[in-house]
């Protein structure tokens, strides 16, 4: 496999790992999961309403950061990061 589409298949495996924590996280906790997390209590406040109200949000921004982390730790190992 040339290293084109190795790092590649690389990308587009972390923006998969990505999407799927993302869907996870706000559709089925936030939206098909609600009434079984709502009777577990954070901070006061039901589980399925923080997931869907908060919780997604949070999460976007952590994969936001981990995806720049792993991208640069890719560039760096196919020799295609910038100077």
């Amino acid at each position: 496999m040339s290293d084109n589409s190795a790092y590649w298949k690389a990308n587009v495996l972390l923006v998969l790992f990505c999407l799927t924590i993302w869907f996870i996280v706000s559709y089925l906790f936030g939206i098909i999961l609600v009434e079984p997390l709502n009777n577990i209590r954070l901070g006061g406040y039901k589980l399925g309403f923080w997931f869907a109200q908060q919780g997604s949000i949070y999460t976007f921004v952590l994969l936001i950061f981990f995806y720049a982390w792993r991208m640069n730790a890719l560039d760096r190992k196919f020799n295609v990061h910038e100077e």
